[in-house]
């Protein structure tokens, strides 16, 4: 299976965002858990449900783009629980494009357990209001689907600057489901946003094809010169040889270790899609935490918690 494209959607949408619960999301956290949760954390998960009536799909999607037909919280727990993954950041999945609501009422349901990565329209003027409403409610980052043609006309979108600009001052990350072919625009965009956190997911879809491009690699090695940001270690079945154990990502892994330092690489599952034979959500924590030996036990504990509680909890 392949990583998800850009979804094919149109730009109008009546639905940003659901409204926000007027008891502060952290104050409910606070509440919800007696004790702060520790252990790996699952930077990246797609959650979904079959209730299409409550949560409809977007124009340009049919019930057949939503395979499998449902993956909820509980089918989710039931994967990373016995791994001992017990916080996991949601990813808004693009066939919900920006109606936000099935990640939210997650988080509501979950608040020690869920931060939300959402989607916004942000040719919209209330896109960054949208940003600054959201937070409060666990979103702390968005999605931005990084093609070499978007990414370039982010380099003079107003519109999308706001965000970055946006970014910088809530600390909500810009999360890209980036194309290798996009990292140069992305580069010149971190260059006039450096306080923005960034965090490059998949690896930049590097290995998609089966093999790793050195050059591509290099381009991604150099966007650790800037400290703010972040590159997902993650969906292993997607990448280089698409088998377990996946230890043909060691040498890939190394090098951005090299690059970032461990403080700046975060693993995540991609769930559902780990979890579909003859992938598991066992064989993909055990990359990082059993099969490379060459990550200390401090570099282990980065990229599987540290990393992505300080992006996405801040703490």
């Amino acid at each position: 299976m392949s990583l998800h494209a850009e979804p094919v959607i149109s730009r109008r949408t009546l639905l940003q965002a659901s409204a926000v619960s007027a008891i502060p999301f952290l104050l409910r956290t606070r509440q919800a858990a007696a004790e702060p949760l520790t252990g790996p954390i699952d930077a990246h998960v797609h959650i979904w449900t079959d209730d299409m009536s409550a949560y409809p799909l977007a124009p340009g999607y049919s019930t057949e783009s939503v395979k499998p037909s449902r993956f909820l919280p509980e089918d989710l727990f039931t994967a990373c629980r016995p791994e001992g993954v017990n916080r996991i950041v949601l990813i808004q999945m693009n066939f919900y494009e920006y109606d936000n609501r099935y990640m939210l009422d997650a988080i509501r349901k979950f608040p020690h357990v869920f931060r939300g990565v959402g989607i916004i329209d942000e040719s919209l003027p209330t896109a960054t209001q949208t940003m600054r409403e959201l937070l409060p409610a666990g979103v702390t980052g968005f999605r931005l689907y990084a093609t070499r043609k978007n990414a370039e006309t982010w380099e003079t979108s107003t519109a999308m600057q706001a965000l970055w600009k946006c970014g910088a001052e809530t600390r909500q990350a810009m999360c890209l489901l980036a194309n290798p072919d996009a990292l140069p625009s992305i580069r010149r965009l971190v260059e006039k946003f450096p306080e923005t956190p960034v965090v490059i997911d998949h690896f930049a879809r590097l290995g998609v094809t089966g093999t790793i491009d050195p050059a591509e690699l290099d381009n991604l090695c150099g966007l650790a010169h800037f400290p703010n940001v972040f590159v997902k270690t993650s969906a292993f079945y997607a990448l280089g040889k698409k088998h377990p154990p996946y230890t043909d990502l060691g040498p890939m892994v190394r090098r951005l270790r090299d690059a970032y330092g461990a403080e700046r690489l975060m693993w995540a599952s991609d769930c559902p899609y780990q979890v579909q034979a003859p992938h598991s959500y066992a064989e993909s924590i055990s990359l990082i935490r059993d099969r490379l030996d060459f990550l200390s036990a401090a570099e282990k504990s980065w990229i599987l918690t540290r990393t992505a509680e300080k992006v996405f909890w801040g703490t």
